[in-house]
């Protein structure tokens, strides 16, 4: 089985240092270097799908522009990326949701996934309208996934849940695919959420000996419920020809995180609700030490950005064994970032991912095999 990876669309703005936001806080000044235009996502769409990305993560919150219509206009831009839009279902219907997964499909030629986001923090959600607390908001998420997926086979939906109720629900047109649904979450809630509606399961990128344990815990729920479920891993990353170029960089962007913005940044994440926030935090605690968590796993970037804070650091050598680690464990998609987007895709996709290629571990997606050409003998 060829490995999956996907990039990142960096919509809260690039830059050649690390762009902060996320989890209640907001986007750094960073994000200014290079804004979120339609022409520059759309360059960075370009060069993933052609070094072999198969699509691109798109965040969801008030720290970056809008994944759905950002995503609707780079795809104009693109041919054959698809794009992990991430959305909230609390801020729009289950029925209007599944009417808009099957046009982004039609208008894109099927290039649609989904990563259902159940929440950011309770300030934020309020912000948006939405006063449930985070329990109540996965249990909302699970009727939601419910009626959307019972949309997509075509069926004719009615429920009276604890928090949704649509009568007579139906699509005029289903979505050709049918868009994968990703879904990530650490809390008992989102396992059991996970477990049952999932195709993909995203952790954030923790040392093996927890990816594994993640992996196990999903396996069980969801083969309670009769199902398998896929696991996907969201990293950023940093690799050069050598690993002391590598860590020169990691050190590059260690060295501008100026103290008061991690301090500041730290004291507004530890007052997330997220478990998947706090099992960051617990990696690096704050501080600048002892940074390098397991071989090659970096915790630096966690301490002025919420969400997904941990970097694979190495020579292209390094970094593809790291990824075949992760990848044992069960692990077949990759969700991948790194500054400034553009310049480290490249990076990635001509360094490491020929390395996995030589490994029997991936094949570009959007290139087939060329038979040799036929000797003729010369008839002369």
């Amino acid at each position: 089985m060829s490995l999956t990876f996907h990039w990142f669309l960096p919509t809260n703005g690039d830059s050649r240092h690390v762009v902060g936001g996320g989890h209640g806080t907001p986007a750094t000044a960073s994000g200014r270097d290079r804004p979120p235009t339609v022409a520059y996502l759309s360059q960075i769409a370009r060069a993933a799908e052609d070094l072999g990305f198969v699509g691109a993560l798109t965040p969801t919150g008030a720290w970056c522009e809008d994944a759905w219509l950002t995503t609707a206009m780079v795809s104009q831009h693109s041919e054959r990326l698809k794009f992990l839009v991430a959305f909230r279902p609390g801020f729009v219907s289950p029925t209007l949701a599944a009417q808009m997964a099957s046009t982004f499909q039609r208008q894109t030629g099927g290039r649609l996934l989904l990563n259902v986001v159940t929440g950011g923090e309770s300030p934020e959600q309020r912000a948006y309208g939405d006063f449930l607390d985070k329990t109540a908001r996965y249990r909302r998420t699970g009727e939601f996934l419910h009626v959307v997926r019972e949309l997509w086979e075509g069926k004719s939906v009615d429920l009276r849940g604890e928090h949704l109720r649509v009568e007579a629900a139906r699509l005029g047109r289903l979505p050709e695919p049918v868009p994968e649904v990703y879904f990530g979450g650490s809390s008992p809630a989102a396992g059991e959420v996970a477990a049952r509606y999932a195709d993909v399961y995203l952790t954030w990128g923790e040392p093996p000996a927890q990816v594994a344990g993640k992996i196990a815990w999903i396996r069980t729920l969801a083969a309670e419920h009769g199902r398998s479920v896929r696991f996907g891993i969201r990293l950023h990353v940093i690799t050069r020809d050598t690993a002391a170029q590598a860590w020169a960089e990691a050190d590059r962007l260690l060295d501008g995180f100026d103290p008061e913005t991690v301090r500041s940044v730290q004291a507004g994440l530890a007052r997330s609700e997220s478990e998947g926030q706090r099992r960051m935090l617990a990696l690096h605690g704050g501080s600048r030490e002892s940074l390098e968590i397991h071989p090659n796993l970096w915790a630096g970037i966690g301490l002025v950005r919420g969400g997904a804070g941990t970097a694979l650091v190495g020579s292209h050598e390094e970094v593809a064994e790291r990824i075949g680690e992760y990848h044992a464990l069960g692990i077949d998609e990759f969700v991948l970032s790194g500054y400034p987007h553009l310049e480290e895709a490249y990076w990635f996709g001509e360094g490491v991912l020929p390395r996995l290629a030589e490994r029997g571990l991936w094949a570009h997606p959007g290139r087939t095999a060329v038979p040799a050409p036929v000797q003729v003998p010369f008839a002369g």
